[in-house]
């Protein structure tokens, strides 16, 4: 794995699901002269239960259909 000239470099997709580091998480890196390390940031704003209620807000809002609509499409009507 290459670090990118912007200093960036992509956390596999198993070990960031392994870590629960989901999109936006905060996270710190630590040196101890010889190995860095990264770990989850100490200041949590929210668990993944919060940032998902912020992701989703408003969607409800886009919704066009009426419930009677909905149950039509859910039953294959």
């Amino acid at each position: 794995m290459r670090i990118t000239s912007k200093g960036q470099v992509t956390i596999p997709a198993d070990i960031r699901a392994q870590a629960g580091l989901l999109p936006h998480t905060e996270v710190d890196f630590h040196y101890d002269g010889n190995v860095v390390t990264v770990v989850r940031s100490g200041e949590r704003t929210g668990g993944r239960g919060r940032r998902l209620t912020e992701h989703m807000a408003g969607f409800g809002d886009r919704l066009t259909m009426s419930a009677d609509e909905v149950m039509a499409l859910t039953r294959g009507e």
